[in-house]
């Protein structure tokens, strides 16, 4: 059955939507060519999107034709803000943007370990209001009914570590994390009842974005493993991310694996793949090499040893270092591509970015001698980085799918 013409138009408008999203601002012309619609039909989808408030003329193009310029057309960047969330056992960061992803304030906040729940929460949020009140209000070209709060923000996108309920959406509780992850989501949903608030596990997160502005954009099927403080995977097979029947997949901390002297338990990664490479079992093998090193800024302990063994090529201590280290990812890796064959695994977090190529060519020799599949190992692009980007992503895909979504039929 063809489509009504509603339905036509509907699909037009977000196809043109999503290509400004992608190149930028573009004139009428080049939407045509890339959309490959007729000039009329542009032309009237041009004129809907500006009267809606989603579109506007932001310039002129006519360095390479006859006659008067051609208008550029972009998306009105201002007409919702964003938040995004990286939360970790050892502080939060965040970052407000505006509807195209353009950064307009960032903060981060460390909280300790023995802070009560109840403060943890504070700290967070009260970051959360300082930055989106650092960003500005949304510009005269907003409608009032997209004033949502602080800042005026529409959607939340929060990375955390933990598992995220397939049904629900929501984080559920986890062994060994902080009480204040999951009350943080829930004060956040309160003192922002009309903005929307997704949540994602920061590895799913960290998948997306080296898929999206990574070193993942050419692969539809590969696996991250996340190497920060603490272990995990992320799964993305024929494109799309796995999260399995519980939200579990990926939990590779727990993956009994040789070289441990225990196996883990149903609330202890303690025995599995963790114990291997959590970032206080690469600073326990990198002082049984005498590796040492003083962390950068806000530089992860782990990451500062990876980074200074790299530093001192040609020194027994440190090539022994990084020899264990990359045999021991291998291991973990094996175990992956055995089951999923992805033909791809990322070498995530702050000690991926660390190691950066020499690691992971590294971990890619070792794994072709110990796995028929051949699978390729990439380092990360992003980094520890990649939890906010991931989180950023969702949240301005979130609010274009609503902002971006056809007017109900009358």
């Amino acid at each position: 059955m063809p489509a009504s013409p509603s339905t036509a138009r509907a699909i037009n408008d977000r196809l043109a939507l999503r290509l400004l999203q992608q190149e930028g601002p573009l004139t009428a012309t080049r939407l045509k060519q890339l959309t490959g619609l007729s000039r009329p039909t542009v032309a009237d989808l041009v004129e809907r999107l500006t009267a809606s408030g989603l579109v506007t003329v932001v310039g002129e193009s006519g360095e390479q034709r006859r006659g008067p310029n051609a208008r550029v057309y972009g998306i009105v960047a201002d007409r919702a803000r964003l938040a995004a969330l990286d939360v970790r056992t050892e502080g939060v960061s965040v970052v407000v943007s505006d509807l195209v992803g353009q950064v307009l304030a960032e903060a981060s906040v460390p909280i300790g370990e023995g802070t009560g729940t109840g403060p943890a929460v504070e700290q967070a949020v009260a970051l959360v209001e300082r930055v989106a009140k650092a960003a500005g209000s949304l510009g005269a070209s907003s409608p009032p009914e997209l004033v949502r709060g602080w800042g005026r923000l529409h959607t939340v996108g929060i990375g955390a570590p933990g598992l995220i309920d397939p049904a629900s959406g929501e984080l559920r509780n986890s062994t060994g994390l902080p009480a204040w992850h999951r009350r943080l989501v829930a004060v956040l949903q309160e003192r922002l009842p009309e903005a929307r608030v997704l949540v994602e596990n920061e590895t799913n997160l960290a998948a997306l974005a080296e898929q999206r502005d990574g070193v993942a954009r050419d692969r539809d099927t590969f696996v991250l493993l996340w190497l920060g403080h603490g272990t995990g995977a992320a799964v993305v097979l024929d494109g799309a991310l796995r999260r399995g029947a519980s939200g579990g997949t990926g939990e590779i901390g727990f993956l009994p694996v040789p070289g441990t002297t225990s196996l883990p338990s149903a609330t202890d990664c303690g025995g599995g793949f963790h114990s291997l490479v959590g970032s206080a079992a690469i600073a326990e093998l990198a002082a049984e090499h005498g590796v040492q090193a003083r962390p950068e800024g806000h530089e992860p302990h782990a990451a500062a040893l990876v980074r200074q063994a790299l530093a001192s090529p040609g020194s027994p201590a440190a090539e022994g270092f990084l020899d264990a280290l990359a045999q021991r990812l291998a291991v973990g890796a094996a175990s992956v591509s055995a089951v999923l064959d992805p033909g791809c695994v990322v070498l995530g977090g702050e000690v991926g970015q660390a190691g950066g190529t020499e690691l992971a060519v590294r971990v890619g020799r070792r794994l072709a001698r110990i796995s028929p599949l051949p699978t390729e190992v990439r380092a990360s692009a992003l980094g520890g980085g990649a939890v906010l980007r991931g989180a950023l992503l969702i949240a301005r895909d979130g609010a274009q799918d609503e902002l971006f979504a056809p007017p109900p039929s009358r």
